[in-house]
């Protein structure tokens, strides 16, 4: 419908006011958003590649399942000897028999991932850590490859995702005689834009409150709204570790450059430290080593795959962890970090998910999810829902392609004498507080509003055929 049509029409017959607001600020949401949700879920489907098919840390590398097996000493010496310079950071011990041990061996100023086969300890493969299709897309998920800058353009994108979330139901609602029966089943014998205006109206309802739940899931890991303010306030509190020794280094440092390996409830907290007589009693075996430690977390409730962080430094520790997050088990409720030192065997914390405040308790179940973690289910939800936020992105530039004027933006028209709804102001005042950098996008998306002249964004305005 051509400006000129709508001006001959009664702006109660056009929109609403209201309506029209929310359109516009929908539409300059998604100018923003759009690109940031094709990356997004583009990057999401090779990740659940890498955590289904593959692993977090590469290929799967299988093994005889019986025989006589080498010790995780001898192992891991095999791992660091197929790296030059290497050094031993993690250990992954697979539930199941025929796979092969992985470990992150440091080298060349690089993590590595080396597969040893434990019948007669020798390394299958080596990968730079970096170079796996799990870390490449996670690092895009979370920064764009461009460190802090990335990670604060995607928090941008996710609280005006947010924004495009609200606005797309209020414009979804059934209005001017349409059912809501027309409005849940799309007419996909609509003709031209008619038919993309359909699916895109129809499915953004339909993954309306999955793609909120994974928007404000990734925000949780993002720099500001994440890391400053939610995390710094839901952090595990260290002092309920009575009377132990704390490190100067938190928990982030055990994760691998860009990946996440630690529970999101746990990364602000300061580690434990090795080297006093603090703690509880733990391994009852002698010298402490990888196979002691493995041995100990078998027979104290570690029955899944789980992994172990060796000692990095004088006063560092023996940590045993286990969770969803990490696609070590399937049951994010089932969250364990056992820290032991290095030097007595003795356990210096035993963090469990319910010891987790009620955010860290939300995010590993969260996490879990958003990574596709929980089972074959979850993997095949995933995929679903990232092709349906694909397909909703694209119809969305269609619809827009197909209805904007030749040669201009194409941005939809406030009605004659517009003046903000205080439905709006609401709107962006709740979202600029809860998200602050999202709020400073939306006030650059003001001014940019406010100095556009009137001719150029109200109907009736505008020249024929604009």
């Amino acid at each position: 419908m051509s400006t000129a049509t709508l001006a001959t029409q009664p702006d109660v017959a056009v929109s609403t006011r209201l309506y029209r607001a929310i359109w516009r600020w929908h539409f300059y949401a998604g100018l923003y958003v759009i690109p940031f949700l094709l990356v997004l879920a583009c990057t999401g489907l090779i990740m659940v590649y890498g955590n289904s098919i593959e692993t977090f840390l590469g290929a799967k590398h299988y093994v005889a399942p019986g025989g006589e097996r080498a010790s995780y000493e001898a192992q891991s010496q095999a791992a660091v000897a197929a790296i030059p310079g290497g050094a031993l950071k993690l250990m992954v011990v697979s539930k199941e028999a025929d796979r092969a041990t992985v470990f992150i061996v440091n080298g060349n100023g690089k993590d590595n991932v080396v597969a040893v086969d434990p019948h007669g300890a020798k390394a299958l493969d080596t990968i730079v850590k970096d170079d796996t299709w799990f870390y490449w897309a996670d690092n895009i998920h979370g920064t764009l490859l461009l460190g802090d800058v990335g990670d604060r353009l995607i928090e941008v994108a996710a609280g005006l995702g947010i924004v495009l979330i609200l606005t797309g139901l209020y414009m979804w609602w059934p209005r001017n005689g349409r059912s809501l029966g027309k409005v849940l089943f799309p007419n996909l014998s609509a003709p031209g834009r008619s038919f993309w205006k359909e699916i895109h109206v129809s499915l953004g309802f339909y993954i309306s409150i999955v793609l909120f739940f994974f928007l404000l899931s990734g925000l949780s890991w993002t720099g500001i709204w994440g890391t400053k303010i939610m995390q710094a306030w839901s952090t595990f509190p260290a002092a309920k570790w009575d009377n132990v020794p704390l490190s100067d280094k938190t928990h982030a440092s055990m994760n691998h450059g860009a990946m996440k390996e630690v529970p999101w409830a746990l990364e602000q907290t300061p580690k434990p430290m090795s080297g006093s007589q603090a703690g509880s009693a733990g391994l009852q075996m002698g010298s402490v080593n990888l196979d002691t430690v493995a041995a100990y977390a078998r027979a104290n409730g570690f029955t899944e795959q789980f992994r172990i962080n060796a000692p990095q430094d004088d006063g560092g520790v023996y940590t045993i962890s286990a969770d969803s997050m990490d696609a070590d088990t399937k049951n994010p409720f089932g969250d364990r970090t056992v820290h032991i030192d290095r030097y007595t065997g003795k356990i210096l914390a035993d963090v469990r998910f319910a010891d987790y405040g009620l955010a860290g308790k939300a995010m590993a179940v969260g996490i879990a999810l958003h990574q596709a973690n929980l089972g074959w289910w979850n993997t095949a939800l995933n995929v679903l829902f990232c092709l349906s936020v694909i397909t909703m992105a694209l119809s969305g530039v269609v619809m827009w392609w197909k209805r904007r004027p030749t040669g201009r933006l194409g941005a939809p028209l406030y009605p004659k004498n517009y003046r903000a709804p205080v439905a709006i102001i609401v709107i962006a005042l709740a979202v600029s507080a809860l998200f602050p950098l999202t709020g400073i996008a939306i006030v650059v998306f003001a001014i940019i509003d406010c100095l556009v002249p009137k001719r150029f964004k109200e109907a009736g305005l505008q020249p024929a055929g604009a």
